[in-house]
């Protein structure tokens, strides 16, 4: 494709992702899917050079004020990240002086005020409650979130033993490293083909970043037991807690969309796991829930959230959101945990988990819980992960409760809670 064709649908696919009607990642999808003529190294680059914008959008509109042409256009040549030689070939003499002159701009010069989002690139409603949490780590957490997330992949197993899922990937190529807390995880260098790998496609490793292995340990999931996965989504946790099952006992993956849990099918084929029941559900009050009160060994909440921990690869999140939506899902993750929590019988194990970073969706919440259910004691998630072989486990938690940080950790912003019913 020609320089200039090229430019011209990454000016589409930009129009249409900052319309934030839709997740950028969806959008993204559907526009490779109606343009199936495009190579791989062409997709990269609208990709990378989409989610750039996103990433950096307060500092690249600013600078696109100045200069010609379409918003879409400014915007793509300030975040272009394909070959200096194809932008040179796809622009205009006046283009590429107004570019020269944009790249000597230095934000650290121009953060004083308001201009400080020209450095942090997030929206004045996120800034305070993130100061308010990390003092005076706000700017190496700031500048963490503008940074691609790395490649974390699970070990099946039940399948393959770490170090020899480890070699088979080195054997096809791809060189990874074990992850720093997770006795499961694998952090791959680069982003390789996964998928046409034997090592995947037999199911010996799944990916998932090693801050949402962690979730599913601190279920303290074991053989032989009935456990809930209440908003399995598409499933990356419930195929963690089957295997922790051994692919015994009876495991329920709920959730509300059939769509997410269609994605579970072929994973589910994958991994070997035949203890797992997927289960479309209504809402949090349904039927199938009810007859399950009170007979469920542990209970995972992956409550749904403004996902603001998951920045790194979902930037367009940080656009999309408000105070307002968060409102809104806070009062839902009380209705959700509140119905779970029914379904856990004496002695069992509850956890509550988000991929958000505001207090709001995490602290809060517990909060709220544990003084409404006397029934329920909260257990230090330190401990719990401990007894999982989870290294450093206390360097990964505050206040009894599990607390990821970016820049702190190299994961996605997560945070859980347990508790045992009494």
């Amino acid at each position: 494709m020609t320089p200039k064709a090229l430019f011209a649908l990454c000016d589409e696919l930009l129009h249409e992702v900052l319309r934030f009607t839709t997740p950028a990642d969806a959008v993204v999808s559907s526009f490779f899917r109606q343009n199936r003529a495009l190579g791989a190294r062409e997709r990269q680059t609208l990709a990378e050079t989409v989610y750039e914008v996103l990433r950096r959008r307060a500092k690249y509109q600013y600078l696109a004020r100045s200069g010609h042409g379409s918003i879409e256009r400014r915007l793509i040549l300030l975040a272009w990240q394909g070959s200096e030689a194809y932008l040179n070939a796809a622009i205009t003499e006046g283009e590429r002086t107004w570019l020269d002159n944009c790249r000597q701009f230095d934000p650290m010069k121009a953060s004083k005020g308001h201009n400080a989002a020209l450095v942090h690139n997030l929206p004045e409603w996120l800034v305070e409650p993130l100061k308010a949490q990390v003092g005076e780590e706000f700017d190496a957490l700031a500048e963490a979130l503008l940074q691609p997330a790395g490649l974390d992949l699970r070990v099946n197993a039940i399948k393959v033993k770490r170090e020899a899922a480890q070699e088979a990937l080195a054997a096809e190529g791809i060189r990874a490293q074990p992850t720093p807390f997770s006795p499961l995880g694998l952090r791959v260098d680069g982003k390789p083909a996964l998928n046409r790998t034997e090592v995947f496609n037999r199911g010996e490793v799944e990916v998932q970043d090693e801050g949402s292995q962690l979730l599913a340990l601190l279920t303290e999931a074991r053989r032989g037991e009935m456990v809930v996965d209440f908003c399995a989504g598409a499933g990356g946790k419930t195929l963690a807690l089957g295997a922790m099952m051994r692919n015994t006992g009876r495991l329920y993956a709920f959730d509300v969309s059939a769509h997410r849990l269609a994605a579970l099918k072929p994973r589910l084929a994958r991994s070997g796991l035949s203890n797992v029941y997927p289960a479309g559900i209504t809402h949090e009050r349904d039927d199938r829930v009810k007859r399950l009160a009170g007979k469920i060994d542990r209970v995972l909440v992956d409550a749904p959230c403004s996902g603001l921990g998951t920045l790194r690869r979902n930037p367009d999140l940080k656009w999309r959101q408000s105070e307002k939506s968060v409102a809104e899902l806070t009062a839902k993750q009380a209705s959700i945990l509140d119905s779970a929590a029914r379904l856990v019988k004496s002695g069992g194990q509850l956890v509550y988990a988000t991929c958000s970073v505001l207090e709001a969706e995490n602290e809060a919440i517990v909060r709220a819980f544990t003084e409404a259910h006397p029934d329920f004691e909260m257990l230090d998630a330190a401990e719990v992960l401990e007894r999982q072989k989870v290294e450093q486990a206390a360097s990964l938690c505050h206040d009894g409760m599990l607390r990821l940080w970016p820049h702190r950790h190299g994961t996605d912003g997560f945070f859980a809670a347990v508790w045992r019913r009494r």
